[in-house]
Order: structure tokens, then C-alpha cells, then sequence
């Protein structure tokens, strides 16, 4: 398999495994063999091993190592463009010949954006299996970016600002909005009142996303405070009682350990989207968990939209009788 003719190569002395090809992208992108190796599934030594026994077979070295890790060489960079092309080229094969399969034995392979959406579609991918238990699933719960025309991933949850699109190669549906509003918890909730000193926000990592949020909430005079990285650390923050949070509604209405503050400014702020690559809009196992996919997030499709609250997470001055506001319609 030729993938390119580095012009400082030497004598070639067999032909070229695609499996170190791969490798060898995945390094080329990263620069990193611990992150490629991230993205392979394999071990970094493995990396560094495939692509050292590369460039022994191409009699050229395709990588200067150094402290800052690894970077192309005139040869790896000539290389690159062709490696390229032959991914390419294998992933329309496997695409095509996926996308008409009709047999419902097999894998199909999702990515969801978060373990909260993850709790809603297992189940019922659990009755999916059941009834083709010739069907192997594999879910990956993971916030990063998945390339579907790699076959990374089949079916993808992702969450998208609000007006964005995914990208033109895919075929994308919004499957419910995702609506943010403020909570404290309960645990807290009287030392924490927005009107006393002391009181904050805590930020997620993006800070400057985070501050935008409360710029744009009914207590923008609290400052914003920490770095937390995910949904459950901020979550855990709050129940440790560090500030007040916003969180989606599918997220905090859910939660017994919070509650929404007395103006809790739901906002629309992005779509969940339900994303597949055309090539396999035919395959039958992957027609199959899409539709179940669907299916699972319209059941919770309140949540998504915070209409769907308990007494505890509207607190007493919002319960029902207590003379607040009732739940958003």
C-alpha cells in the first residue's frame, strides 16, 4: 500500500501495514504518544512501537522527538497527505459496505455527551438488545468530538449551541432542547441566598462561556468562582456547599440534593442533536438504535424543557400553594 514517497527515504523493504499508517496519523495529530494512544484504545508504548516500525520499514525517520513531543519531519510531512487519502479511501469502503447491511447481529456503536443523558437511553437500549440479542452495543460516554466518517462512532449525542449546526457531512435532528437554570442546594440553601454577602457562582472550566451565564442571570452582582470540568463535579461542588450553580434542567430537576433558586431564569440555551453519517442511514442495526435513541429522549423530553419538577426542587417559597410562581410551562 503506498501512502507517499518521502524523498528521503531509503531503500523501502516491505510493504506498508495500515494499522501502523494509523498510528502514525494518530501521532502526526496529537503529538503526543499518550494522547494517541488515547485515541487509538492502545497503550503508548504501542504507538511509539508501530511507528518506530514504520519508519524502519521506510528507512526514513517521520518524527523529530523532543520535550514538546513529537513533530513531523520534511518526510512526515510529505507522507501525511497520502496517509491521509488512504483513510479516506478505507472509510467510504467500510461505510458503504455497512450502510447496506440489513442484519440486525452485529455492533452499533453510540457516543453520548454525558452520563445524565446516558441514564436515559441504556434502558432502553437494554430492551433493544433483548429483543435482537444478536445486537452488541458499544457506548461511550465522552464530551470530545468523534469523527462519524471514521466510524468512530454511529450514532452520536452531542450537545450544540443554540443555532448552531453540526457539520455538512452528517445528518443531524435536535432531539430536545437543553435548558439551564440556577440552583443551590437544599443542604445550603439558607447560608447561600443570593442577597447575602458571601454568596457566589461557581464556574464551570469555561470561564468565559460561565460568565456570560451570569451576566445575563438575576444576580450578575455575585462573582463567579472555581474551575470545575464537568456536569457532576459542578454538581458535587454544590452539595459541598461552594455557591450556587446552573445546570440543564434534565440535570438538576431530577436532583434531590437541589433545588431551584426563587428566580431560577431558565434559559434555552443549546439543543441536544442525534447525529449519524449518511453512508449508514440504510443499516439496519443502526436504523434500529436510532430510533430507540429517539424514542428514549422524547420519554424525558419534559425534563429537557424544565417542566417536569418536584416540590422539593421548586423549594418552599415556589411549591405549589405557597403562594410563588408554579412550574414553567
Amino acid at each position: 500500500m503506498a501512502v507517499g514517497s518521502p524523498s528521503t527515504a531509503g531503500c523501502y523493504n516491505g510493504s506498508v501495514d495500515w494499522d501502523d499508517v494509523r498510528h502514525f496519523l494518530a501521532l502526526a495529530r496529537t503529538g503526543s504518544v499518550r494522547a494517541a494512544g488515547a485515541c487509538l484504545g492502545v497503550s503508548h508504548s504501542t504507538v511509539a512501537r508501530r511507528v518506530e516500525g514504520l519508519e524502519s520499514r521506510l528507512s526514513t525517520r517521520l518524527f523529530d522527538r523532543n520535550r514538546d513531543g513529537y513533530m513531523l519531519t520534511e518526510a512526515g510531512r510529505e507522507m501525511l497527505p497520502g496517509a491521509e487519502r488512504v483513510e479516506e479511501e478505507l472509510s467510504q469502503i467500510e461505510r458503504g459496505l455497512a450502510g447496506g447491511d440489513a442484519r440486525m447481529d452485529g455492533t452499533v456503536s453510540l457516543t453520548c455527551c454525558d452520563a445524565f443523558v446516558s441514564s436515559m437511553v441504556i434502558p432502553a437500549v437494554a430492551e433493544l438488545c433483548a429483543q435482537h440479542p444478536g445486537l452488541d452495543v458499544a457506548f461511550a460516554t465522552d464530551s470530545r468530538s468523534f469523527d462519524l466518517s471514521k466510524r468512530e462512532a454511529d450514532i452520536a449525542l452531542r450537545i450544540l449551541a443554540r443555532g448552531s449546526t453540526p457539520p455538512e457531512m452528517l445528518i443531524g435532528r435536535v432531539l430536545a432542547p437543553v435548558t439551564v437554570c440556577s440552583y443551590v442546594a437544599i443542604e445550603h440553601a439558607e447560608r447561600l441566598d443570593p442577597s447575602r454577602e458571601g454568596t457566589r457562582w461557581i464556574a464551570f472550566d469555561d470561564r468565559k462561556t460561565s460568565q456570560l451565564m451570569v451576566d445575563g442571570s438575576s444576580h450578575p452582582e455575585l462573582p463567579l468562582w472555581g474551575s470545575f470540568g464537568s456536569i457532576e463535579s459542578v454538581a458535587q461542588a454544590a452539595y459541598a456547599g461552594l455557591g450556587l450553580i446552573m445546570l440543564p434542567t434534565y440535570v438538576g430537576d431530577t436532583d434531590a440534593r437541589l433545588r431551584r433558586l426563587e428566580q431560577p431564569d431558565l434559559r434555552h440555551v443549546a439543543d441536544l442533536w442525534l447525529l449519524y453519517h449518511p453512508d449508514l442511514r440504510l443499516n439496519a442495526r443502526v436504523r434500529a438504535a436510532r430510533n430507540c435513541v429517539e424514542t428514549a429522549i422524547c420519554a424525558h423530553v419534559q425534563r429537557f424543557h424544565g417542566t417536569r419538577i418536584t416540590d422539593a426542587t421548586l423549594g418552599p417559597e415556589l411549591a405549589p400553594g405557597a403562594g410563588g410562581v408554579g412550574p414553567v410551562g
